[in-house]
Protein backbone atom coordinates (compact mmCIF):
# COMPACT_ATOMS: atom_id res chain seq x y z
CA UNK A 1 0.00 0.00 0.00
CA UNK A 2 2.71 2.47 -0.94
CA UNK A 3 0.47 4.61 -3.16
CA UNK A 4 -1.53 7.37 -1.48
CA UNK A 5 -5.13 6.56 -0.56
CA UNK A 6 -6.63 8.83 -3.25
CA UNK A 7 -4.55 7.13 -5.97
CA UNK A 8 -5.80 3.70 -4.92
CA UNK A 9 -9.43 4.71 -4.37
CA UNK A 10 -9.91 7.46 -6.95
CA UNK A 11 -11.19 10.98 -6.38
CA UNK A 12 -14.66 12.52 -6.24
CA UNK A 13 -14.42 15.54 -8.54
CA UNK A 14 -16.77 18.50 -8.68
CA UNK A 15 -17.04 19.80 -12.23
CA UNK A 16 -16.91 23.54 -12.94
CA UNK A 17 -17.02 25.71 -16.08
CA UNK A 18 -13.21 26.02 -16.00
CA UNK A 19 -12.29 22.45 -14.91
CA UNK A 20 -12.80 20.61 -11.62
CA UNK A 21 -11.86 20.50 -7.93
CA UNK A 22 -11.63 17.68 -5.41
CA UNK A 23 -10.30 17.11 -1.91
CA UNK A 24 -8.58 14.76 0.49
CA UNK A 25 -8.38 15.02 4.27
CA UNK A 26 -5.41 17.38 3.99
CA UNK A 27 -5.62 19.07 0.59
CA UNK A 28 -7.89 20.68 -1.97
CA UNK A 29 -6.94 20.21 -5.63
CA UNK A 30 -8.06 22.59 -8.35
CA UNK A 31 -7.57 21.70 -12.02
CA UNK A 32 -8.12 24.50 -14.53
CA UNK A 33 -8.18 23.82 -18.28
CA UNK A 34 -6.33 26.58 -20.17
CA UNK A 35 -5.75 27.13 -23.90
CA UNK A 36 -3.08 24.80 -25.31
CA UNK A 37 0.29 26.50 -25.49
CA UNK A 38 -0.27 28.63 -22.39
CA UNK A 39 3.02 29.74 -20.86
CA UNK A 40 3.77 30.19 -17.16
CA UNK A 41 4.42 33.89 -17.71
CA UNK A 42 0.77 34.21 -18.87
CA UNK A 43 -0.47 32.92 -15.50
CA UNK A 44 -1.07 35.04 -12.41
CA UNK A 45 -2.04 33.05 -9.34
CA UNK A 46 -2.47 34.59 -5.89
CA UNK A 47 -2.99 32.23 -2.98
CA UNK A 48 -3.89 33.49 0.49
CA UNK A 49 -5.30 31.74 3.54
CA UNK A 50 -8.94 32.44 2.59
CA UNK A 51 -8.67 33.91 -0.91
CA UNK A 52 -7.66 32.77 -4.38
CA UNK A 53 -7.17 34.72 -7.60
CA UNK A 54 -6.23 33.15 -10.93
CA UNK A 55 -5.94 34.89 -14.29
CA UNK A 56 -4.60 33.58 -17.57
CA UNK A 57 -3.54 35.91 -20.35
CA UNK A 58 -5.03 38.87 -18.46
CA UNK A 59 -8.45 37.21 -18.15
CA UNK A 60 -9.84 36.37 -14.70
CA UNK A 61 -10.62 32.68 -14.40
CA UNK A 62 -11.19 32.14 -10.69
CA UNK A 63 -11.39 34.63 -7.86
CA UNK A 64 -13.02 34.75 -4.45
CA UNK A 65 -13.10 33.76 -0.82
CA UNK A 66 -12.29 30.09 -0.20
CA UNK A 67 -14.80 27.88 1.61
CA UNK A 68 -12.40 27.45 4.55
CA UNK A 69 -8.88 28.49 5.51
CA UNK A 70 -5.69 27.06 4.05
CA UNK A 71 -2.00 27.23 4.93
CA UNK A 72 -0.74 29.98 2.64
CA UNK A 73 2.92 28.94 2.57
CA UNK A 74 2.05 25.41 1.46
CA UNK A 75 -0.19 26.33 -1.49
CA UNK A 76 1.30 25.68 -4.93
CA UNK A 77 0.36 25.91 -8.58
CA UNK A 78 1.87 24.24 -11.63
CA UNK A 79 1.30 24.46 -15.36
CA UNK A 80 1.19 20.96 -16.82
CA UNK A 81 1.71 20.23 -20.51
CA UNK A 82 0.94 23.92 -21.22
CA UNK A 83 -2.81 23.16 -21.01
CA UNK A 84 -3.68 22.48 -17.35
CA UNK A 85 -3.09 24.52 -14.21
CA UNK A 86 -3.10 22.42 -11.03
CA UNK A 87 -3.44 24.28 -7.74
CA UNK A 88 -2.90 22.44 -4.46
CA UNK A 89 -4.12 24.02 -1.23
CA UNK A 90 -3.28 22.62 2.22
CA UNK A 91 -6.31 22.68 4.52
CA UNK A 92 -5.84 24.26 7.94
CA UNK A 93 -8.46 21.94 9.44
CA UNK A 94 -7.49 18.40 8.37
CA UNK A 95 -10.35 16.59 10.05
CA UNK A 96 -12.65 14.16 8.22
CA UNK A 97 -15.57 16.32 9.36
CA UNK A 98 -14.12 19.23 7.37
CA UNK A 99 -15.56 18.31 4.00
CA UNK A 100 -15.67 21.43 1.82
CA UNK A 101 -19.13 21.64 0.24
CA UNK A 102 -17.95 24.26 -2.24
CA UNK A 103 -14.64 25.65 -3.43
CA UNK A 104 -15.51 29.28 -2.78
CA UNK A 105 -17.94 30.54 -0.16
CA UNK A 106 -20.78 31.08 -2.64
CA UNK A 107 -19.54 29.45 -5.84
CA UNK A 108 -18.66 26.08 -7.31
CA UNK A 109 -20.68 24.05 -4.81
CA UNK A 110 -20.79 20.31 -5.22
CA UNK A 111 -24.28 18.98 -5.86
CA UNK A 112 -25.79 16.96 -2.96
CA UNK A 113 -24.82 13.57 -4.43
CA UNK A 114 -21.20 14.66 -5.00
CA UNK A 115 -21.05 16.17 -1.48
CA UNK A 116 -22.25 12.83 -0.09
CA UNK A 117 -19.59 10.94 -2.08
CA UNK A 118 -16.88 13.39 -0.95
CA UNK A 119 -17.84 12.92 2.70
CA UNK A 120 -17.82 9.13 2.32
CA UNK A 121 -14.35 9.30 0.74
CA UNK A 122 -12.96 11.52 3.53
CA UNK A 123 -14.41 9.21 6.19
CA UNK A 124 -12.79 6.18 4.54
CA UNK A 125 -9.53 8.11 4.27
CA UNK A 126 -9.77 8.82 8.02
CA UNK A 127 -10.36 5.10 8.72
CA UNK A 128 -7.31 4.29 6.55
CA UNK A 129 -5.15 6.70 8.51
CA UNK A 130 -6.36 5.30 11.86
CA UNK A 131 -5.87 1.68 10.71
CA UNK A 132 -2.77 1.59 8.47
CA UNK A 133 -2.67 -2.21 8.35
CA UNK A 134 -5.96 -2.34 6.45
CA UNK A 135 -6.83 -1.22 2.92
CA UNK A 136 -10.04 0.83 2.76
CA UNK A 137 -9.48 2.02 -0.83
CA UNK A 138 -12.20 -0.23 -2.27
CA UNK A 139 -14.54 -0.14 0.73
CA UNK A 140 -18.13 1.04 0.74
CA UNK A 141 -19.60 2.90 3.68
CA UNK A 142 -23.16 3.47 4.82
CA UNK A 143 -24.79 4.80 7.94
CA UNK A 144 -23.41 7.69 9.97
CA UNK A 145 -20.47 9.07 8.04
CA UNK A 146 -21.40 12.75 8.04
CA UNK A 147 -18.95 15.00 9.87
CA UNK A 148 -16.25 12.33 9.57
CA UNK A 149 -18.22 9.30 10.77
CA UNK A 150 -18.41 7.76 14.21
CA UNK A 151 -15.79 8.65 16.81
CA UNK A 152 -14.17 5.53 18.25
CA UNK A 153 -11.44 7.41 20.14
CA UNK A 154 -13.13 6.88 23.52
CA UNK A 155 -13.19 3.08 23.16
CA UNK A 156 -10.61 1.10 25.12
CA UNK A 157 -8.05 -0.83 23.12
Amino acid sequence: MSAPFEERSGVVPCGTPWGRWYQTLEEVFIEVQVPPGTRAKDVRCGLQSRHIALSVGGRDVLQGKLFDSTITDEGTWTLEDRKLIRIVLMKTNRDAGNCWTSLLENEYAADPWVQDQMQRKLTLERFQRENPGFDFSGAEISGNYSKGGPDFSSLEK
